[in-house]
Formats: C-alpha cells, sequence, structure tokens
C-alpha cells in the first residue's frame, strides 16, 4: 500500500497546545469482521494486534490518576478484543461515559449473539458506523451484504432502546464515498432519520460526519488514483479558523494497543507519537507509555501537527464526535 506519510510531515498547520485530558480514545486493536475502504486504522479479519489484560489495567490505572470522563473505545472491532467486557465494566463502576464504536455487523457474528444486551446493561454509549442511508454505497464501502446486517443490528438496538431511550444514546457515523468533504451534517442527519424510519423503522439520535483522512488505506488509494495533491488542495482551500477552538485533540488523547501514547488516533496511525516534555518521562524513551503518564500533567504541552490536521479543520470541521460547528 502506498503511505502518505512521507508527504504529510512538511506542513504549515497553525500549532496547537493542549488543553486539560478529559477523553481517552483507547485502540484495543486492529482485529475486524470487515476491511472498509475508508478504514483509517488498516483493519480486517487478518490482523493479531490485540490489547493485554496488562495494557488494559495500565489504563485504568490512569484513569484512576486524573479526573477522566469518557472512555472511547476504538478498533478494529473493539468488541473482539478478549478484554474488552472487563474494561467497560471496570470503566463503568469508575462512573465513566464509555462508548462503543461499532461497526453493527459484530452484533450478529457467531459468540457475539449477547453483546447488544451487555452493552444495553451497561448504558454503554454506541456510535456506528453506518456511512450511506443506501444499500448500494454501504456495501461498495463496506462489502457486500453489509449493509442488510447493519438494518438487521440497528433494529436489535431499537428494540432494546438505543436510539430511544435517554440512557442509551445510539449515533451513526457519515464517512464520504470518495475524495470530498462532508456535506452539511445537519441537513444530512435529516435525510438519514428520514429514510431509516421511513424504510425500516429505525430510530437513532445523532449522525456524525467525518472527514475522511489522507493516510492509511484512504491515503493509499488517493495516491494511486493521483487524487492526493487536489485533495489536500480541498482540505487546505476549506480550511476554516474558527475550527481550531474545538479540534478534539486539545483534550483527548489515543491510546494504541500497546499502550503508547498519541495526540489523536490520526497521529497514532502515521506512528508520530505524542511529545512529553515532563520530568517523568525517561529522555531515552521514544514513545511515551500510558503507564509512563500517571502523575503528567499534559496541559499547555503542543500537539504534534502535518498536512492530515488540515482534514479536522476544513469545512464544518470533524471530530470524533461529529461536525465541529453543527
Amino acid at each position: 500500500m502506498l503511505d502518505t506519510k512521507p508527504l504529510l510531515l512538511d506542513t504549515d498547520f497553525p500549532p496547537i497546545y493542549r488543553e486539560k485530558t478529559q477523553i481517552l480514545q483507547v485502540n484495543l486493536g486492529y482485529l475486524c469482521n470487515l476491511s472498509c475502504t475508508h478504514c483509517h486504522v488498516n483493519a480486517g479479519p487478518k490482523r493479531t494486534e490485540l490489547m493485554s489484560r496488562e495494557t488494559v489495567d495500565d489504563v485504568l490505572a490512569y484513569i484512576d490518576s486524573h479526573h477522566i470522563q469518557m472512555l472511547d473505545l476504538t478498533g478494529g472491532a473493539p468488541e473482539m478484543n478478549p478484554h474488552f467486557r472487563y474494561m467497560v465494566t471496570e470503566a463503568r463502576q469508575r462512573g465513566l461515559k464509555v462508548i462503543d464504536r461499532c461497526n453493527l455487523t459484530i452484533l450478529g457474528e457467531e459468540g457475539y449473539e449477547d453483546l447488544a444486551q451487555f452493552l444495553a446493561d451497561n448504558e454503554v454509549s454506541i456510535v456506528a458506523s453506518l456511512p450511506c442511508y443506501a444499500e448500494q454505497n454501504v456495501n461498495e464501502q463496506r462489502g457486500k451484504g453489509v449493509y442488510q446486517e447493519s438494518i438487521e443490528a440497528l433494529k436489535q438496538l431499537n428494540r432494546l432502546g438505543y436510539g430511544r431511550e435517554p440512557h442509551l444514546p445510539l449515533d451513526l457515523v457519515y464517512n464520504p464515498n470518495g475524495a470530498f468533504l462532508p456535506p452539511n451534517q445537519q441537513a444530512l442527519e435529516q435525510d438519514y432519520k428520514a429514510r431509516l424510519f421511513d424504510e425500516h423503522g429505525i430510530e437513532f439520535n445523532q449522525l456524525l460526519t467525518i472527514t475522511n483522512m489522507p493516510i492509511s488505506r484512504f491515503g493509499g488509494m488517493l495516491l494511486s488514483k493521483g487524487l492526493y495533491d487536489d485533495y489536500i488542495t480541498l482540505l487546505k482551500e476549506n480550511f476554516s479558523e474558527n475550527n481550531m477552538h474545538s479540534v478534539m485533540c486539545k483534550t483527548l488523547i489515543s491510546i494504541d494497543w500497546q499502550g503508547y501514547v498519541y495526540d489523536c488516533d490520526f497521529n497514532q496511525m502515521l506512528d508520530m507519537p505524542l511529545a512529553h516534555n515532563g520530568n517523568s518521562i525517561a529522555t531515552d524513551k521514544p514513545k511515551s507509555h500510558i503507564s509512563d503518564l500517571l502523575n503528567a500533567d499534559l496541559s499547555g504541552e503542543s500537539i504534534i501537527i502535518g498536512e492530515h490536521c488540515y482534514g479536522c479543520t476544513a469545512g464544518q470541521g470533524s471530530s470524533c464526535g461529529g461536525a465541529l460547528d453543527a
């Protein structure tokens, strides 16, 4: 696969500085039952990287030593990590809001039949990938038959109260099926709600539009088709200074499956680790491990940037919580 990282390092993107960390986004591994074209982590059924129980406990120790408000679990399919339920249970006992970034189809896989009930019992918020309300577009991005499996999973979640009860939020994620920016989030949300309810009786809370980053699988596609330069130009021409105030990296740290720490999930995939200058980190370590940061305050430190950062600040903005100016 072609690599865009060498093209991203030299950037004129403005500097960003950290605020108080409130959110831990934890990648539990790259194992997934799907191989989506827009996946920026190159996840798939043949990946073997999975977070160990020891590293899960390191993350919990960090939570205990900091005032963390939210645990955002991602992958791959995070539910395929054998320690997923342990981590969810421990975090909920600590009073954290827990988000499961679910691909929906995992709920119908053999061995996961009780997963939806587990999520509901623990009041886990679900952010589910459904890159379009049209069957053809979803199957093109995610594989044949994925749309219908996703619809059945959404119906199952609705029956449990997701998208209907206030303590069981269900949000959907839209990714563009190509080298263009997402449309207006609020307008597209209304389209999603109308189509999914009229055609399938499905209800959900919010639609989150997320810009495709010029990295990993999507970045390789851009290079192979000669679209990379045009896409970067598109991101830069649509840069909005207003989005700089609310980019997710200011209050979030991303943790990879081995426990190493990054400013965001995209930097994690580019192997651009968080730079911490505090005395608690040994100077001979190229990366900071979450266990090294138990007593560290990252507020005010510089965030590692690259050309891909324009993806979060173009147009209406983009984050793991959707558009920034919605």
